[in-house]
């Protein structure tokens, strides 16, 4: 019996790479894209995702944030709108975000800044396609959002506000941004291994305290960079803030406490390290220091100085995200 030829070996390199699924369909969805042309190094890929979902089917509209024209002429129509993607850094985003509050139209943190900590907050992915695709999928969380007053004035933040050791952070890491991108946070951080310190007064649900401390964080969201958790149990949908007392004598000093609330999501055990910060529950709290503080909103520093006001917005703004609520906090 003659024998037959076994079939030819796959040449390896001659595989091809498995299509990628595409956008799903858009047909007559509506879609504003609000971006900051100033905002990281021009690389976010924001010309691909718009071009993605036009050949989906989508509606999009595009329009350029310019200093002198305030925000709320951008989203005066938002409502005649399926979907707003806000394409910038954190300010960017919280500008947008507070803007259209309780507009009912979902938001895509669009991650087109340095940081980008909201973004990563919502579990969101990097890619221009994988963003078109959450867009095209619909799904959102409603999430609340906090409002800071300082001396009259009116401003909002997703994730945190703060005064002290963290706003000084974000004040020496400008010049650096540029060069080395979100590392700029972690040299800046190491410069902050002496920060003063004073005796803050708060006021927490119309309860007064005081502590002496580097700083105060208000905190909606509860992920660093990298997804570390600050701290543990930060939910953004539960109505209420995590005030936090930077009672530690350097940030440096914060890290175990990262630690121990990575041990805690992980649940492997009770905390370790305890004294370097203090967390409380509110609904609004008030700030003073012995000395004036810088502030700083969703990673934007701001001439204001303490005393400040923040109160939170329940389930303000709805955001476009793969995740659910539970996997949003900490």
């Amino acid at each position: 019996m003659t024998g037959q030829t076994p079939p030819p070996t796959a040449d390896p390199s001659a595989t091809q790479a498995a299509p990628q699924t595409p956008v799903p369909a858009m047909t007559g969805k509506r879609v504003l894209v609000i971006f900051n042309p100033k905002s990281g190094n021009g690389d976010s890929g924001l010309p691909e995702f718009n071009r993605l979902l036009r050949e989906a089917g989508a509606d999009v509209t595009e329009r350029e944030l310019t200093p002198d024209k305030p925000m709320s002429e951008y989203v005066q129509d938002i409502e005649s709108f399926d979907a707003v993607v806000a394409a910038g850094g954190d300010g960017t985003v919280s500008s947008v975000s507070y803007a259209s509050r309780y507009k009912n139209v979902p938001l895509l943190a669009y991650p087109a800044g340095t940081a980008n900590l909201i973004a990563h907050n919502l579990d969101l992915p990097e890619t221009p396609l994988e963003l078109a695709r959450v867009v095209a999928t619909g799904h959102a969380v409603r999430v609340d959002m906090g409002e800071v007053e300082v001396r009259g004035e009116k401003r909002g933040f997703a994730m945190l506000t703060g005064a002290g050791a963290d706003a000084a952070m974000i004040r020496d890491s400008e010049e650096l941004k540029g060069k080395f991108g979100a590392l700029a946070y972690v040299m800046s951080a190491m410069k902050q291994l002496n920060p003063k310190k004073t005796t803050f007064t708060l006021t927490i649900d119309g309860q007064q305290r005081e502590f002496e401390g580097i700083g105060v964080m208000v905190a909606n969201f509860g992920m660093a960079n990298f997804r570390l958790p600050i701290t543990t149990d930060i939910s953004p949908s539960d109505g209420r803030f995590t005030v936090i007392l930077m009672q530690a004598n350097n940030i440096l000093r914060l890290v175990p406490n990262i630690i121990d609330s990575v041990r805690s999501k992980l649940n492997l055990g009770d905390p370790l390290f305890k004294g370097n910060l203090e967390t409380v529950e509110a609904k609004e709290v008030t700030v003073h220091a012995a000395d004036p503080f810088p502030l700083q909103y969703d990673g934007e520093l701001h001439e204001e100085t303490t005393p400040f006001t923040a109160r939170i917005l329940p389930g303000a703004v709805r955001y476009l995200t793969p995740s659910t609520e539970e996997e949003l906090a900490t």
